[in-house]
């Protein structure tokens, strides 16, 4: 018996049929591929066209023709989710959006695709004022780095996310020492020990948060607006990424905010 052949899934209607995806460009050539996987993407974020996607239009936060061509369909395919559900269209949008790794002479997003992006604030303003976050500050964190992207917040819109994964790791400003600045689960302090969440870890530094009263421009609205959101841990944690650190190394202190932007400037 002769085996059944899967036929190629077909865009659908709200994927603009304007656009010629066989003459735009991915990170694995050609893009004729991507109305089909933005097809199949659905709710679920461990989806394989997730993945596929992630990969072919940010690929290791690089982004090609194709990337920007697909923020419409990414703006109508998070409208069609529901807020708990967007999560995945928001992140890979606000990633393209954010990256400054682009071919020279590509306009930038906003330009292009300001509308598009207006939406998207809109979007993420939804899903972020869902009671459903309550219990899941670290995808609150992701979303919250979405809206600063997708706003052209620099640094903020690519790095916010180590709020969630509880360290950033950062160059003393003085001896230039790679210094993990870790809070959360493990405690609150710097170390030049990657190995911190062991026992036998080596020497700390404990953090100095920086008070309440002091938080003023992005610190202070981010402050402000997690304890709005019922997001309590992630407005403490969010003192300890504006306040201060000592170098594990040296002793140097140093502001844990500067030397995040030092880093990524670099």
């Amino acid at each position: 018996m002769a085996q059944e052949q899967t036929q190629p899934l077909e865009a659908p209607a709200w994927i603009s049929p304007m656009t010629d995806w066989s003459q735009l460009t991915h990170a694995y050539g050609t893009a004729d591929d991507v109305p089909a996987l933005l097809a199949e993407a659905g709710s679920d974020p461990q989806g394989p066209a997730w993945t596929e996607l992630w990969s072919r239009l940010c690929h290791q936060g690089t982004v090609y023709p194709a990337s920007y061509a697909a923020l419409p369909a990414l703006t109508e395919k998070a409208r069609q989710l529901t807020a708990t559900d967007r999560t995945m269209p928001l992140l890979l949008a606000a990633s393209i959006v954010a990256s400054t790794d682009r071919t020279y002479g590509t306009p930038a997003p906003e330009d292009s695709y300001a509308a598009e992006i207006a939406e998207l604030i809109a979007l993420v303003e939804e899903a972020l004022r869902h009671p459903s976050l309550t219990d899941s500050p670290d995808r609150y964190v992701e979303l919250l780095e979405a809206l600063l992207a997708f706003e052209g917040v620099e640094v903020w819109g690519e790095e916010l996310h180590g709020l969630s994964g509880g360290e950033f790791e950062v160059p003393c400003p003085v001896c230039e020492a790679e210094n993990f600045v870790v809070f959360g689960e493990y405690g609150y302090f710097s170390t030049t020990d990657g190995f911190y969440m062991n026992e036998a870890a080596g020497h700390h530094r404990e953090l100095q948060p920086a008070a309440v009263s002091s938080l003023e421009g992005l610190a202070g609205r981010l402050h402000a607006r997690a304890l709005v959101d019922g997001q309590h841990e992630v407005a403490r944690d969010l003192t300890y990424v504006f306040g201060s650190a000592y170098c594990a190394e040296c002793d140097a202190p140093f502001r844990v905010d500067h030397a995040i932007v030092a880093r990524w400037s670099t």
